[in-house]
């Protein structure tokens, strides 16, 4: 008999990871292992448990968010877990960010039970799982052009990802405040992005940054 897939939930609402883990309870071939309410939990579980996948949301409150939980337990020690984001949150920079993170698969909550089972063995075995929506928002993207900034978007967006503030940028860049709002209007607007987190991301994946 195969060993059943260990599972780890980090979910920072109990009701949700009540109803989960009676969800996942149903599958004769998966076992939670823990569960945990937060990203700095979640990371200390992990190196106790060892699941082989880790079923994480997006937006756990305090603490640090799911992408830099993902981003830590995707870049520590052997054998990483293989995570599996499962949120409600669809929109373009959530994905990228959570793809770049390391993420295995990006499932939405409103997904059918079968759905979920299936992209936890596609993730146990280290196999891309997707949600309808989001592949199809993945693969719109990879299909449209990369969008075109002036040369001062590309210089406010260089101090976007050095992590400067609003009156840094327009001390470094000799320009008002104004000005760099109106500029960053303009660039979430092209990005398809509404944070400075981000557009960073996006501008990353798409090679905008040097």
């Amino acid at each position: 008999m195969t060993q059943p897939i260990r599972i780890l939930l980090c979910d920072d609402h109990v009701v949700v990871r009540a109803g989960l883990l009676a969800l996942l309870d149903s599958a004769a071939d998966i076992e939670v292992v823990g569960e945990a309410g937060g990203g700095e939990e979640a990371i200390a579980l992990v190196a106790k448990v060892r699941p082989d996948v880790v079923l994480m949301d997006l937006q756990l409150g305090e603490g640090i968010d799911g992408v830099e939980t993902t981003r830590r337990l995707t870049s520590g020690p052997e054998p990483t877990p293989h995570v599996l984001v499962l949120t409600t949150y669809d929109t373009d920079a959530d994905i990228t960010r959570a793809i770049e993170a390391g993420a295995t698969g990006y499932l939405l909550k409103a997904e059918r039970p079968e759905e979920l089972f299936a992209a936890i063995h596609a993730a146990a075995e280290g196999r891309t799982a997707l949600s309808a929506p989001v592949a199809s928002r993945v693969m719109a993207n990879m299909r449209k052009p990369r969008p075109t900034l002036t040369d001062r978007e590309r210089d406010i967006l260089a101090q976007l990802a050095h992590g400067l503030g609003n009156r840094e940028i327009a001390k470094a860049l000799f320009i008002s405040e104004a000005t760099v709002k109106t500029h960053l209007g303009r660039i979430y607007d092209k990005l398809g992005v509404d944070t400075r987190a981000g557009a960073v991301s996006v501008a990353k994946e798409q090679r905008l940054l040097p």
